[in-house]
């Protein structure tokens, strides 16, 4: 049987998405959370990996199992034994051939920025602080030069191990949520750090340092070295994959 879990996390304490042998990992929890479940070893696949710090506001997983539980047995056991910074959501069977990974059509993050001169206590874990204010609509008209099928090398880690930079944004936004300056973007799929080099290239628009159209410029460009830095983990949230309709997954990861 096949399983799909949407899991919710705060990535501060962890080293990533992908089980490692010699640190704390959020798939190594989740795993051992649903091993006790099942009194059995349990492999996940993800949709997408996220970098140490990031959060998941609906990672989505699937596991193949033998074990006969209820659905609210799954969710609530994970809960149960997994640390307080992590929660599965929802549970439910799928078929056989779908894939956290393969079968997303789209994926989705969030960034928020808190540019004040004081640094953040609340809020520390999931903003990334900004020193300097920022102009959002400046930010907002410069990203929308990103809509689009494009090579992303400009945005690239240089880790990054994609076959090619070729992405599809089908939209960003960026906006002013009360203090915070948030955005918001979703593609096919992302490069190692895209969505954190992106950012990191719109704050010197936010900031008046360069002109809109230096967005532009970078993506055609295809050069790392030119564009801004990568923006700080903390900041971003994976909000997750979306899949299509019959799939008959929950509403938060259908297209």
């Amino acid at each position: 049987m096949r399983i799909a879990l949407g899991v919710e996390y705060d990535g501060t304490d962890f080293f990533g998405w992908q089980r490692l042998s010699h640190a704390k990992t959020v798939q190594g929890a989740l795993e051992e959370a649903l091993a006790i479940v099942a009194a059995a070893p349990v492999e996940v696949t993800a949709a997408g990996r996220t970098d140490a710090g990031v959060h998941g506001r609906c990672q989505v997983v699937h596991f193949d199992t033998e074990v006969t539980r209820d659905m609210r047995g799954w969710v609530l056991g994970a809960c149960s034994n997994l640390p307080r910074s992590m929660a599965v959501t929802w549970a439910q069977p799928v078929a056989d051939d779908f894939h956290a990974r393969f079968s997303a059509r789209a994926r989705r993050y969030r960034y928020r920025l808190l540019p004040r001169y004081v640094r953040p206590a609340l809020d520390a874990r999931f903003v990334a602080w900004e020193r300097k204010p920022l102009d959002a609509a400046r930010m907002h008209e410069a990203a929308q030069a990103l809509i689009g099928e494009h090579d992303f090398s400009a945005f690239r880690a240089v880790s990054c191990q994609a076959a090619h930079a070729r992405r599809n944004v089908r939209f960003i936004r960026v906006f002013q949520d009360d203090r915070q300056v948030v955005v918001e973007i979703e593609a096919n799929a992302f490069l190692h750090h895209m969505v954190r080099n992106i950012v990191g290239s719109l704050i010197p628009i936010g900031r008046g340092e360069q002109p809109v159209g230096w967005m532009a410029e970078l993506l055609a460009g295809r050069d790392r070295e030119v564009a801004g830095a990568t923006a700080p983990a903390e900041g971003l949230t994976f909000l997750g994959p979306r899949y299509e309709a019959h799939w008959g997954l929950p509403e938060e990861v259908t297209l």
